[in-house]
């Protein structure tokens, strides 16, 4: 009879401390039930949808504008004519003071 007695105990003080450590960290209940608990999550879930679609954006935007850049430098790379031997300037084309 005794062992029941120190179940109940423990049982009853294993609750009590439960409740206090939930009332310490979520507030008390008349607070915590205000509103539904999954609006948290939706709201938590839709805000790591938006900052996931907006670094996939990011992402393909540097990588286009990259290979963007690369095209152009390849292209600039084949048109650039050789330049032609230069000709020693006369006295004439020379600026003097």
């Amino acid at each position: 009879m005794s062992s029941d007695h120190d179940v109940v105990l423990l049982e009853t003080v294993k609750t009590h401390r439960s409740r206090l450590r939930a009332a310490f960290l979520f507030g008390e209940l008349s607070e915590r039930r205000v509103a539904n608990d999954n609006v948290r999550r939706v709201i938590g879930s839709m805000v790591l949808a938006a900052v996931l679609c907006a670094s996939c954006i990011g992402v393909s935007f540097v990588v286009d504008l990259l290979q963007q850049r690369a095209a152009a430098a390849q292209t600039q790379i084949v048109q650039t004519p050789t330049p032609a031997p230069s000709t020693p300037a006369t006295p004439a084309e020379v600026d003097t003071p």
